[in-house]
């Protein structure tokens, strides 16, 4: 008889005693993210911050994670066909998906907690918040309730919070602009449903006493941000949002059958509860009540931590101003407790530190950005205004020298422009290309002449114009007679030096004066293949974009007469390219006043109707071009943009000078203003046409005077 399989030898023996002695201790919870793994290295080093727990309230770590639960086999099997059923999105009506979904929340009824804690299943859960209902959040949202302060901690379930919140913001607007009459019906019938403002507070409630903690948990963190920006009413979708929100490793989970409406809601600011603003004011307040001058400085530089404090800055000098900036309890106030902070002060040498430091200078951009004028002025004077040039040569130091600039008056702006003019060649070859966008562009709203920068510029680019548009877009020769190699590698390819300097070349574009002038002369004195590599790059080809339809002037006008020239015998392969086809809708707007040339390319679209209309970028060429009017009637397709526009242009004149300016109205607004006063219809000109060639309805005259009846004539 086979013996049983035992592990031998005194290490066995020893932790076989410590399990039947119950010594052994508990195991932690194991982190997966290598991110956190940092996060608590770096705490741990930092020798001034008090340990866990001590010194503060709201500091405390939460206590051990719950488990709800796993799903069995066939449970996974479900959700994760669910999940890639909703991910293809091809349900022949909407009728389809709806009862789809429906079905899934029926099977998922009891289960929400265990899909939302599943690595396989936590996206199904994602996808269904983005489809839901505005009850089915509610309900979802009260299922959640009372496990917040667990699922915001779990590296799956915290991101299954994040689109809840992020979902559920609009509805709050909803009840607070909705008619009362669904709540007194609900009344009546004997139910009281919470309302979503109601759940977010208690969420709060939830959450309170922990914050502190939460502030450098590298899954709590975000989702702690997204409430934050529900709580303001800021848009959620907005670009400075979603880079303090998302990580850049985060998967983005959406969902193809979303409705726009929903879409747009968060992308605007709402109206919030003034519960809302109260919560916040004491969200904020928890968050650094406990947390003293040292502590938050530890934090500037925290990885996980500093989006939190960003994000916290910028809603209290934004919402309260000079007055909460003068508050020594605020978290502003406590960073910079010196007023004003002038060299050799103790807030001075916090801001010189982070100026270099990788993750704090993005909380001194902050800072500067929404700092009081007075406070923003004893900085500038005191530590930046004679070191601008130096500032704008280092690769960290150089962004929060970008928002200094962007604070600038008009002499101030003058000032900087002779500090950083001798530097510009050493700064394109460092790359530092920003700073000279954003001057350029502060010259261009501060109205001060661009010569000093333009002849910088043309002394570091002294080998003709060709050459120096390359330089200045970063293009190479080598780069450029391998574009066509592999097509698609180059289109994926994200080169964020290329990125920059054509943002340059677009304010250099968007500046009226030397400044554009030196781009349109370089893309002249290229050769064309040169010119079309820009037009399929991926980066350069915005540029060729926006010097197309620059403001009309003279040497704007002679360079799109003439770029368009250049480009016509390549219109087909230019269409048919994902990145270049934008070049060709660029040159439609461009050609406006342009009939001829504007004719040549529709022709030359016209006879490859069926290769483009094969490939994606061709379809939509065809499409914005509007080449199937070209085609069926080319007089009225001639008539379509230019002329309209010159009439519409000439009547809009006319109107201003006598006073008589009206609305010009869309036909479905016709049509919606005869519905309300009861007119009927109005009827088509043009006879009735029955059989071959009989004319008439009864009643008319023919064409030839002739009266018609009952089809005789009279």
């Amino acid at each position: 008889m086979p013996k049983e399989h035992k592990k031998r030898g005194r290490r066995e023996e020893k932790r076989k005693r410590e399990r039947e002695n119950g010594d052994q201790q508990a195991t932690k919870r194991r982190r997966d993210d290598t991110e956190e793994e940092a996060v608590e290295t770096k705490l741990d080093r930092n020798q001034s911050l008090p340990a866990e727990g001590v010194g503060g309230e709201g500091r405390s770590r939460p206590g051990e994670m719950p488990f709800y639960g796993m799903l069995d086999d066939e449970e996974q099997e479900y959700f994760k066909q669910a999940d890639t059923v909703l991910e293809l999105n091809q349900f022949p009506t909407s009728e389809e998906r709806e009862l789809f979904l429906a079905n899934v929340y029926t099977e998922a009824k009891g289960k929400e907690l265990k899909i939302a804690n599943s690595q396989s299943c936590s996206r199904l859960m994602e996808r269904l918040i983005l489809s839901s209902t505005s009850s089915q959040l509610r309900s979802l949202f009260q299922t959640f309730n009372g496990h917040f302060l667990h699922l915001v901690q779990h590296r799956f379930a915290s991101h299954c919070c994040e689109t809840l919140f992020t979902q559920a913001a609009p509805l709050v607007t909803e009840e607070l602009t909705a008619a009362l009459e669904t709540g007194k019906s609900q009344a009546e019938r004997g139910e009281a449903p919470l309302s979503v403002e109601d759940l977010f507070l208690a969420t709060l409630d939830e959450l309170e006493g922990n914050l502190g903690y939460l502030m450098t948990d590298a899954f709590a963190s975000h989702t702690l941000r997204v409430l934050l920006i529900v709580l303001a009413g800021r848009p959620i979708a907005d670009v400075s949002s979603k880079n303090l929100i998302k990580s850049k490793k985060a998967e983005n989970v959406s969902s193809a059958g979303l409705n726009s409406t929903s879409n747009n809601a968060i992308m605007r600011s709402r109206t919030v509860p003034s519960s809302f603003n109260d919560a916040l004011d004491h969200m904020i307040s928890s968050m650094v009540a406990g947390l003293d001058t040292t502590y938050l400085r530890a934090l500037t530089t925290h990885p996980t931590g500093n989006p939190v404090l960003q994000l916290l800055i910028e809603l209290e000098l934004s919402r309260s101003g000079k007055t909460k900036a003068k508050d020594p309890a605020s978290l502003f106030r406590k960073l910079l407790p010196d007023d004003p902070p002038q060299e050799g002060t103790e807030s001075a040498s916090f801001v010189n530190g982070l100026l270099y430091d990788t993750v704090g200078s993005r909380l001194l951009e902050t800072i500067i950005q929404f700092a009081p004028g007075k406070t923003f002025k004893s900085l500038y004077k005191s530590l930046f205004r004679e070191r601008l040039g130096s500032l704008a040569r280092n690769e960290i130091a150089s962004y929060p020298a970008i928002k200094i600039l962007e604070r600038l008056s008009k002499e101030e702006v003058q000032y900087a422009v002779a500090q950083i003019c001798p530097l510009i060649g050493s700064l394109i070859e460092r790359s530092r290309t920003a700073v000279i966008k954003v001057l350029i562009e502060r010259c261009h709203i501060r109205e001060i002449d661009t010569h000093p920068i333009a002849k910088a510029i043309q002394d570091n680019y002294s080998s003709g114009p060709a050459k120096a548009l390359l330089k200045i877009l970063n293009l190479d020769s080598a780069h450029l007679e391998g574009i066509a190699e592999d097509r698609q590698k180059q289109i994926e390819d994200q080169n964020v030096g290329k990125a920059h300097s054509s943002l340059l070349a677009q304010s250099m574009l968007a500046a009226p004066g030397p400044m554009r002038e030196l781009i349109m002369e370089g893309l002249l004195a290229v050769d064309i293949p040169v010119l079309l590599d820009i037009a399929k790059d991926r980066s350069a080809t915005r540029v060729l974009q926006t010097a197309l339809v620059c403001p009309d002037q003279e040497a704007s006008s002679k360079f799109r007469r003439i770029t368009i020239q250049r480009l016509t015998p390549h219109a087909i392969d230019l269409a048919m390219d994902k990145t270049a086809s934008h070049v060709i809708d660029a040159v439609w707007k461009a050609s406006s006043n342009l009939k001829y040339p504007r004719e040549q390319i529709a022709l030359e679209l016209a006879k490859s109707e069926s290769v483009l209309r094969q490939c994606p970028s061709g379809k939509a060429v065809w499409r914005n071009w509007n080449m199937d009017l070209f085609k069926r009637n080319k007089t009225q397709w001639m008539r379509g943009d230019s002329g309209n526009a010159v009439a519409n242009a000439t009547f809009t004149q006319k109107a201003a000078k006598t006073g008589m300016v009206t609305e010009h109205k869309t036909p479905i607004e016709l049509a919606r203003e005869r519905y309300a006063k009861g007119l009927p219809k109005p009827r088509k000109r043009g006879n009735a046409v029955s059989g071959g060639n009989s004319a008439a309805v009864k009643g008319k005259e023919s064409r030839f005077g002739l009266k018609v009846q009952d089809g005789a004539k009279v």
